[in-house]
Protein backbone atom coordinates (compact mmCIF):
# COMPACT_ATOMS: atom_id res chain seq x y z
CA UNK A 1 0.00 0.00 0.00
CA UNK A 2 1.25 3.52 -0.98
CA UNK A 3 0.60 6.47 1.58
CA UNK A 4 -0.72 9.89 0.08
CA UNK A 5 1.84 11.51 2.36
CA UNK A 6 5.48 10.60 0.04
CA UNK A 7 4.62 13.92 -2.62
CA UNK A 8 5.26 16.98 -0.66
CA UNK A 9 3.39 20.24 -1.88
CA UNK A 10 5.02 21.87 -4.76
CA UNK A 11 4.35 25.85 -3.74
CA UNK A 12 1.36 27.86 -2.78
CA UNK A 13 -1.71 29.23 -4.73
CA UNK A 14 -2.97 32.91 -2.90
CA UNK A 15 -6.98 32.51 -3.41
CA UNK A 16 -8.93 35.06 -5.40
CA UNK A 17 -12.89 35.44 -4.82
CA UNK A 18 -14.81 34.05 -7.71
CA UNK A 19 -17.15 36.76 -9.74
CA UNK A 20 -20.41 37.05 -9.37
CA UNK A 21 -22.25 33.97 -10.86
CA UNK A 22 -18.86 32.59 -10.86
CA UNK A 23 -17.74 29.26 -9.28
CA UNK A 24 -20.02 26.49 -9.52
CA UNK A 25 -21.10 24.41 -6.14
CA UNK A 26 -22.55 21.66 -8.05
CA UNK A 27 -21.18 18.12 -6.17
CA UNK A 28 -20.60 20.27 -3.35
CA UNK A 29 -17.35 21.82 -4.70
CA UNK A 30 -15.44 24.48 -2.78
CA UNK A 31 -14.83 28.08 -4.01
CA UNK A 32 -11.49 30.04 -3.62
CA UNK A 33 -11.35 32.24 -0.80
CA UNK A 34 -9.90 35.71 -1.20
CA UNK A 35 -6.51 35.73 0.40
CA UNK A 36 -6.35 32.22 1.55
CA UNK A 37 -3.36 30.29 0.31
CA UNK A 38 -3.87 26.53 -1.54
CA UNK A 39 -0.87 24.30 -1.70
CA UNK A 40 -0.02 22.87 -4.93
CA UNK A 41 1.60 19.83 -6.40
CA UNK A 42 3.53 18.72 -9.18
CA UNK A 43 3.40 14.87 -8.15
CA UNK A 44 1.11 12.68 -6.64
CA UNK A 45 2.17 9.41 -4.76
CA UNK A 46 3.38 6.66 -6.46
CA UNK A 47 1.37 4.02 -8.53
CA UNK A 48 1.06 0.24 -7.05
CA UNK A 49 -1.74 -2.34 -7.41
CA UNK A 50 -2.84 -1.52 -4.42
CA UNK A 51 -2.86 3.35 -4.61
CA UNK A 52 -4.72 4.61 -1.35
CA UNK A 53 -7.00 7.77 -2.64
CA UNK A 54 -9.67 10.07 -2.24
CA UNK A 55 -12.67 9.69 -4.53
CA UNK A 56 -14.34 12.83 -5.20
CA UNK A 57 -17.31 13.78 -7.09
CA UNK A 58 -17.21 15.85 -10.41
CA UNK A 59 -19.70 16.99 -13.43
CA UNK A 60 -18.09 16.25 -16.64
CA UNK A 61 -20.91 18.20 -18.71
CA UNK A 62 -20.93 21.86 -20.03
CA UNK A 63 -21.53 24.13 -17.16
CA UNK A 64 -20.89 21.33 -14.63
CA UNK A 65 -18.47 21.94 -11.48
CA UNK A 66 -15.84 19.95 -13.85
CA UNK A 67 -15.13 23.36 -15.86
CA UNK A 68 -14.20 23.13 -19.33
CA UNK A 69 -13.91 20.27 -21.57
CA UNK A 70 -11.82 17.03 -20.88
CA UNK A 71 -8.21 17.22 -21.15
CA UNK A 72 -7.65 13.84 -23.27
CA UNK A 73 -10.09 14.88 -25.98
CA UNK A 74 -11.35 18.16 -25.43
CA UNK A 75 -15.34 16.66 -25.35
CA UNK A 76 -17.77 16.89 -22.28
CA UNK A 77 -18.83 13.93 -21.62
CA UNK A 78 -22.11 12.54 -19.57
CA UNK A 79 -22.59 12.01 -15.78
CA UNK A 80 -23.91 8.49 -16.92
CA UNK A 81 -20.51 7.49 -17.95
CA UNK A 82 -17.94 5.32 -15.91
CA UNK A 83 -15.22 8.26 -16.27
CA UNK A 84 -12.66 9.95 -13.71
CA UNK A 85 -10.34 12.84 -13.59
CA UNK A 86 -7.16 12.24 -11.72
CA UNK A 87 -5.01 14.54 -9.61
CA UNK A 88 -1.77 16.01 -12.03
CA UNK A 89 0.99 13.67 -10.62
CA UNK A 90 -0.73 10.48 -11.47
CA UNK A 91 -2.85 12.10 -14.92
CA UNK A 92 1.28 12.13 -15.84
CA UNK A 93 1.07 14.22 -18.83
CA UNK A 94 -2.09 12.78 -20.46
CA UNK A 95 -0.30 9.29 -20.27
CA UNK A 96 -3.51 7.68 -18.91
CA UNK A 97 -5.91 9.57 -21.19
CA UNK A 98 -8.83 7.19 -22.31
CA UNK A 99 -7.35 4.22 -20.89
CA UNK A 100 -8.89 2.57 -18.03
CA UNK A 101 -8.62 1.99 -13.92
CA UNK A 102 -10.30 -0.45 -11.56
CA UNK A 103 -11.86 1.37 -8.51
CA UNK A 104 -11.93 -0.14 -4.93
CA UNK A 105 -14.56 1.20 -2.63
CA UNK A 106 -17.21 0.47 -0.16
CA UNK A 107 -16.63 -3.68 -0.93
CA UNK A 108 -16.87 -3.38 -5.08
CA UNK A 109 -14.45 -2.71 -7.44
CA UNK A 110 -15.83 -0.48 -10.81
CA UNK A 111 -13.48 0.21 -14.52
CA UNK A 112 -13.35 3.37 -15.15
CA UNK A 113 -12.18 5.50 -17.88
CA UNK A 114 -9.67 8.24 -17.19
CA UNK A 115 -10.89 11.19 -19.44
CA UNK A 116 -9.58 14.55 -17.55
CA UNK A 117 -7.00 16.15 -15.09
CA UNK A 118 -8.05 17.28 -11.55
CA UNK A 119 -5.70 19.99 -11.73
CA UNK A 120 -3.06 20.13 -8.59
CA UNK A 121 -0.69 23.10 -10.14
CA UNK A 122 -3.38 25.85 -10.71
CA UNK A 123 -6.96 26.67 -9.36
CA UNK A 124 -8.73 29.57 -7.98
CA UNK A 125 -9.04 31.16 -11.81
CA UNK A 126 -11.93 30.84 -14.87
CA UNK A 127 -10.40 27.93 -16.41
CA UNK A 128 -10.96 25.70 -13.27
CA UNK A 129 -14.35 27.59 -12.41
CA UNK A 130 -12.67 29.48 -9.14
CA UNK A 131 -11.58 26.24 -7.67
CA UNK A 132 -9.16 25.33 -5.38
CA UNK A 133 -6.33 23.40 -6.59
CA UNK A 134 -6.94 19.05 -6.09
CA UNK A 135 -4.94 17.70 -3.90
CA UNK A 136 -2.67 15.41 -4.95
CA UNK A 137 -4.16 11.71 -4.02
CA UNK A 138 -7.57 12.81 -5.89
CA UNK A 139 -9.59 10.43 -8.35
CA UNK A 140 -12.50 12.81 -9.49
CA UNK A 141 -15.85 10.45 -10.41
CA UNK A 142 -18.78 10.88 -12.42
CA UNK A 143 -22.03 9.95 -10.88
CA UNK A 144 -22.25 6.70 -12.85
CA UNK A 145 -19.09 5.31 -11.19
CA UNK A 146 -20.58 6.17 -7.22
CA UNK A 147 -23.70 4.23 -8.90
CA UNK A 148 -21.31 1.14 -9.25
CA UNK A 149 -19.88 1.28 -5.95
CA UNK A 150 -23.57 1.43 -4.81
CA UNK A 151 -22.99 4.87 -3.19
CA UNK A 152 -25.92 7.69 -3.42
CA UNK A 153 -26.94 10.53 -2.43
CA UNK A 154 -26.11 12.57 0.52
CA UNK A 155 -23.28 9.83 1.07
CA UNK A 156 -21.82 10.70 -2.03
CA UNK A 157 -18.89 13.50 -1.90
CA UNK A 158 -15.42 12.33 -1.07
CA UNK A 159 -14.50 8.11 0.38
CA UNK A 160 -11.44 6.49 0.16
CA UNK A 161 -10.38 4.06 -2.34
CA UNK A 162 -7.75 2.36 -3.85
CA UNK A 163 -7.10 2.18 -7.42
CA UNK A 164 -4.85 0.80 -9.96
CA UNK A 165 -4.41 0.90 -13.85
CA UNK A 166 -6.39 -2.00 -15.61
Amino acid sequence: MVEADTCKPSGKLRGKKPPPGKCNKGHDSDCCQEGKFYNTYTCSPPVSSHTKATLTLNGFGPKEDGGGPCECDNNYHKDSELIVALSTGWFNKKKRCMNYINIHGNGKTVKAKVVDECDSTMGCDDEHDYQPPCANNIVDASDAVWDALGVYGDKRGEMEIYWSDV
